[in-house]
């Protein structure tokens, strides 16, 4: 045992240890890719008919957009589910699932049921993590944009702060 290296200890145990967990990852795209993100609004559209109209006006939700190199939607998954006043995004999450769908871009978005657009300052800090994951990844976060039960939305590109 002395004259094996680290790393063939490792091996050797990983090869051999019923107790280390299997990961698996499935993605299972649909054959034909329709839908083309080209502004805010195409977005928006997009987005608001995947939220929970039952819960929307008084939970906010996470919802993220894959898309391939043409910006057509690959898939889309609910990120986090939270309160009156809020929801916790994980960063890493948004990027392990855009990875798996093998998207080049994503659109974030989430709901603020009190109708107000205005972002809030955890919203900006959420963006900017999530620009400068997607950044590092190339991966980029082309928007992000916050809906209201009253069909009104905010997109952190058109307003320049992307």
């Amino acid at each position: 045992m002395e004259n094996l290296s680290k790393r063939q200890i490792a091996l050797a145990f990983f090869e051999k240890s019923p107790e280390l967990a299997e990961v698996k990852v499935s993605y299972k795209r649909r054959l034909q890719v329709s839908l083309k993100i080209t502004t805010s609004r195409d977005s928006f559209d997009v987005l608001y008919s995947l939220f929970d109209k039952d819960t929307f006006a008084y939970r906010e939700e996470f919802i993220v957009l894959f898309l391939n190199r043409a910006n057509r939607v690959l898939g889309w998954a609910r990120v986090s589910l939270g309160g009156i006043s809020g929801t916790v995004v994980d960063t890493k999450i948004v990027f392990v699932l855009a990875i798996q769908t093998g998207a080049s871009s994503i659109v974030v978005s989430h709901n603020h049921p009190s109708g107000n657009t205005k972002p809030s300052e955890a919203d900006i800090k959420l963006t900017k993590q999530l620009k400068e994951a997607g950044k590092f990844l190339e991966i980029p976060l082309l928007d992000h944009l916050i809906l209201t039960p009253e069909g009104e939305f905010f997109s952190f590109a058109d307003e320049g702060m992307l």
